[in-house]
């Protein structure tokens, strides 16, 4: 993590407390107007959001399926304007979801995000797990 942009960083470690904290408008706070999210699990993308008006309804709408969550840093990694971080991910489910899985489960996995910046302003989030 030493040859990462320590105030790119920092505005990660921003969202990622956020998220934490299941603190929408956190989260929203170094997202540009324009934002793109996506998110893959198993190569395929199955969610985006284009613009912080859509990505603030999902973000909303995410935090009724967990009753807690936290995702923890494990390095970093940065390629010009994108940072990309590994992480390890543990949430408890607080509904039960389509696929199966039932209120209380907890989920332990590794994933990644890269965060695209413009400045500072986190422009693209693509999260793979």
């Amino acid at each position: 993590m030493s040859n990462v942009d320590k105030q790119k960083l920092e505005v990660i470690k921003s969202y990622m407390t956020a998220y934490n904290g299941f603190d929408v408008e956190g989260m929203l706070k170094n997202l540009s107007p324009n934002v793109i999210f996506k998110n893959s699990t198993n190569e395929t993308v199955d969610l985006v959001t284009n613009g912080i008006d859509e990505f603030k309804i999902q973000a909303e709408k995410a935090t009724s399926y967990f009753s807690n969550r936290e995702q923890k840093i494990i390095n970093a990694i940065q390629e010009n304007e994108s940072i990309t971080i590994d992480i390890d991910y543990t949430g408890t489910l607080a509904i039960d979801l389509p696929n199966g899985l039932k209120e209380g489960t907890i989920l332990e996995m590794q994933g990644k995000s890269i965060f695209r910046f413009e400045g500072i302003q986190i422009i693209e989030i693509n999260d793979f797990s």
